[in-house]
């Protein structure tokens, strides 16, 4: 299982400085690479490179394994929308992988910059670097943000054995209003993550109309406050699922929600809601939790979960009169809906094979 671990430095003010000159350079390298990759049209790094590797070491001053580097970085950011030139941060992050990072040991890692190799302190180790077992993978990114630097570091961590196929499965309903509901019937509100993304709107619209320098400052540091909340509420949300599964030796089951964003239609009052819910990252929380947990996870076709009663089988959309409940037309059963969703999800992967991988 591969795990993203951010590990804080804490450089001293000299190495400060260098780390900074050294971004700057690579980054500024990549704006000067993506500029031909844009009038070349190609984002092919053996032909940018030809073209600008020279020129690159010569004005920049770096390294050769930094300029490919910044060629590579080029490159991907003109692949990802080939319609517009890439215009990279100063101080974006910055690429480093075996030939230009090694440890020394846990606790010191050496960085090539500009004015050469400086050995750093680590003084967050993370979570997972020390688990038994565990191996860094691949390059590492450094980052600058709010003052302090950052290595984005891939872990491998090695998965528990997984028991045989579980008796029980827990279905889990996601949603806007209620995030997650359980079969069991726990449900984790949205109520309190929309009220705070709504003051942010709010707050932002205040502030983009007065366009001044605090302004700006103060609308980058809400966007990270709002994003960390947002993160924190799906990290307490997953822990919870995923500890309910192992506590009881169930697997979880939940919808194959991709695409859900162009599948639903919403009130306009509602599109800044599902706009700002972020599916894929609470799926991706309670997948490689469950992962490093042992615990089965599978992904089940959604049609008609919502529609369907858990009691008799019967499928109609009159089941639902209200987003929130669900009365069966035939046999009379009724309860939230969300819950019986859930008991539809988990029965779904019981029955069936994974809807999708």
């Amino acid at each position: 299982m591969l795990v993203t671990e951010m590990l804080k430095l804490a450089p001293s003010a000299e190495q400060a400085e260098s780390l900074l000159a050294t971004m700057r350079a690579c980054n500024a390298a990549a704006n000067r690479a993506a500029e031909v990759a844009f009038a070349l049209r190609t984002a092919n790094k053996v032909t940018v490179q030809k073209l600008v590797y020279t020129d690159l070491r010569h004005e920049f001053g770096l390294s050769a394994q930094m300029t490919i580097r910044a060629i590579a970085k080029a490159c991907e950011a003109y692949k990802r929308d080939k319609t517009i030139k890439p215009m990279l941060r100063e101080l974006g992050a910055v690429a480093y992988d075996q030939r230009i990072l090694s440890w020394k040991g846990r606790d010191q890692v050496s960085l090539l910059t500009m004015g050469g190799r400086i050995i750093i302190p680590v003084v967050y180790q993370g979570r997972w670097s020390a688990t038994a077992g565990a191996t860094m993978r691949g390059q590492a990114d450094l980052i600058y943000r709010d003052g302090a630097f950052y290595l984005a570091v891939v872990i491998e961590v090695p998965e528990p054995q997984r028991e045989v196929e579980p008796s029980e499965w827990l279905g889990v309903d996601l949603g806007i209003v209620n995030l997650a509901t359980d079969s069991n019937g726990k449900v984790h509100s949205g109520k309190g993550v929309r009220a705070v993304r709504r003051r942010n709107a709010r707050l932002r619209a205040r502030l983009q109309t007065k366009r001044t320098k605090s302004a700006k400052r103060l609308l980058r540091k809400r966007r990270r406050k709002e994003t960390r909340f947002a993160r924190d509420v799906n990290h307490r949300i997953s822990k919870h699922l995923v500890g309910k599964a192992q506590d009881t030796r169930s697997g979880i089951a939940l919808e194959d929600l991709e695409g859900i964003r162009d599948r639903v239609t919403v009130t306009k009052a509602q599109r800044a809601d599902l706009h700002s819910w972020s599916f894929r990252q609470l799926r991706t929380f309670i997948t490689y939790k469950a992962a490093l947990a042992g615990v089965p996870l599978r992904l089940v076709d959604p049609r008609n979960t919502s529609r369907t009663c858990h009691r008799c089988g019967h499928c109609d959309k009159r089941n639902r009169p209200t987003r929130d409940d669900f009365s069966c037309v035939r046999c009379g059963f009724a309860g939230p809906a969300d819950h019986n969703a859930a008991i539809n999800i988990g029965r779904r992967a019981a029955v069936s094979q994974p809807y999708a991988a």
